[in-house]
C-alpha cells in the first residue's frame, strides 16, 4: 500500500453539495408542517441540522479510520446488523409507525436497523468476497453462501415491511458478486430466481399488490393508492423548467404526503423546475463516477469491493427514490440520499461516505 494522501477532494464536495441542497429543501418542504405541527416551522430543520453535523463528524472519523481494519471487524459488524433487525421485530423494543415497525429508540430519538445494515452488509461482503479470490468462480463456494445471506437479510427487512430497502440490498449484493467475479451464467440465473421472489414479496400482502395496480394507472384511485403518486406528478409537473422559486411549492400544503422525506425530490421539481431535478441528477452521476473511479484505483480487493459496494448503495438508492417519485416503479418507501429527512439515514449515508474518501487516500492514482 503506498502511502495515505489527500482524499478524493471531487467526491467530498460533491457529498457536502448534495448535504446542502438537502438541508435547503428539508426546511422549505416542512416548514408548514412543521408550524402546523409543532407551531416551529425549524422544526424538522433543526433536527436535520443536528444529525447532518452528527454525520459530518461520522464522515472525518471515517475518512482518517483506515479501511483495512474493517476488514477484521467484518464479522462482527454484521452480527450487530443482524441483531439490530431481530430486535427491532420484538413488540415493545421495535417502534411501530404508520403500519411499519422500523425503528429503535425512545421518543423523537432513534435509529433504523435497515440503515445500520446496509453499510455493515456492504463491509462483510467485500471483506468475505475478497477473501475468497478465484473461488467465486464456482457457485457453491462463491455465489451460493451469499444468496442464502441475502435472503436472510432480506427476509428480516421485508418482515419489518421494507421491500424498497430488501431489494436495494440484494441488488448491491448482486453488483458485488459480479464485481467479485462471479461467473455471469450464475449471476444471469439468481437475476431469473429473483423474478418469482420479487412477484411473491408484492403479491403476498394486498397493500403492495394495491401499490402496483395503483402504478399501472394511478389516476383510476385518486384518493387512495394514486393519491400519492398522482401527487407527486402535480409537483414535477408545476415546476415546469425553472420552477415556482424556492420556498412556493404549493404540493408542501398537506396535498403530498411525506413531502419533506421520501418525496422531497417532487418539491425540489416544483420548486427549481427541470433544471433543478437535472442538477440533482447529474451530481448523483457525479459522485457514481467518482466513486466507482476510487473502486478501480483501489490498492487491495477488499478496497476496491468496498468501494463499489459504498457507491453502488447510494446510487441505487437515488436512483430507486426519483424513480418512484416520478412514477417510473410502483411506490416503496426509500429515502433520497443526502436530502431526505431522516438520522439514520443520513448518519450511515455520510459514514459511508467517510470510508469512500479513506479508500480515496491510498489509491494508485
Amino acid at each position: 500500500m503506498k502511502n495515505r494522501g489527500y482524499p478524493d477532494m471531487a467526491i467530498l464536495f460533491c457529498a457536502l453539495i448534495l448535504l446542502g441542497i438537502g438541508l435547503v429543501m428539508v426546511f422549505s418542504a416542512s416548514a408548514v408542517k412543521s408550524m402546523v405541527l409543532y407551531g416551529d416551522r425549524f422544526y424538522y430543520l433543526k433536527r436535520q441540522l443536528a444529525w447532518a453535523a452528527i454525520g459530518i463528524a461520522a464522515m472525518l472519523f471515517s475518512m482518517n479510520f483506515e479501511y483495512r481494519h474493517l476488514k477484521r471487524l467484518a464479522p462482527l459488524i454484521l452480527l450487530g446488523g443482524l441483531g439490530l433487525l431481530v430486535i427491532v421485530l420484538i413488540p415493545g423494543i421495535g417502534r411501530a409507525a404508520h403500519g411499519a415497525r422500523r425503528w429503535i429508540g425512545v421518543g423523537s430519538l432513534g435509529i433504523q436497523p435497515s440503515e445500520v445494515m446496509k453499510l455493515a452488509f456492504v463491509i462483510f461482503l467485500a471483506a468475505s468476497m475478497s477473501a475468497k479470490g478465484k473461488k467465486m468462480r464456482a457457485f457453491t463456494t462463491g455465489v451460493l453462501p451469499y444468496v442464502v445471506l441475502c435472503g436472510v437479510v432480506f427476509a428480516l427487512i421485508l418482515k419489518q415491511p421494507d421491500l424498497g430497502t430488501a431489494v436495494a440490498i440484494a441488488a448491491t449484493a448482486g453488483i458485488m458478486l459480479f464485481a467479485a467475479g462471479a461467473s455471469m451464467s450464475h449471476l444471469l440465473l439468481l437475476a431469473m430466481g429473483a423474478v418469482p421472489v420479487l412477484y411473491w414479496a408484492v403479491t403476498s400482502e394486498e397493500y403492495r399488490l394495491r401499490r402496483f395496480l395503483a402504478f399501472l394507472d394511478p389516476w383510476s384511485d385518486l384518493q387512495d393508492t394514486g393519491y400519492h403518486i398522482v401527487q407527486s406528478l402535480y409537483a414535477l409537473g408545476s415546476g415546469g423548467p425553472l420552477g415556482v422559486g424556492l420556498g412556493w411549492s404549493r404540493q408542501k400544503f398537506f396535498y403530498l404526503p411525506e413531502q419533506h422525506t421520501d418525496f422531497i425530490f417532487a418539491i425540489l421539481g416544483e420548486e427549481f423546475g427541470f433544471l433543478g431535478t437535472s442538477t440533482l441528477i447529474l451530481l448523483f452521476f457525479f459522485f457514481a463516477w467518482r466513486g466507482y473511479r476510487v473502486a478501480l484505483n483501489a490498492p487491495d480487493v477488499f478496497g476496491s469491493l468496498l468501494a463499489c459496494g459504498i457507491t453502488t448503495m447510494i446510487t441505487l438508492q437515488a436512483v430507486i427514490n426519483i424513480a418512484v417519485v416520478t412514477a417510473t416503479i410502483p411506490i416503496t418507501g426509500i429515502p433520497l440520499p443526502f436530502l431526505s429527512s431522516g438520522g439514520s439515514s443520513l448518519l450511515f449515508t455520510m459514514t459511508g461516505v467517510g470510508i469512500l474518501l479513506n479508500i480515496s487516500r491510498y489509491t494508485t492514482e
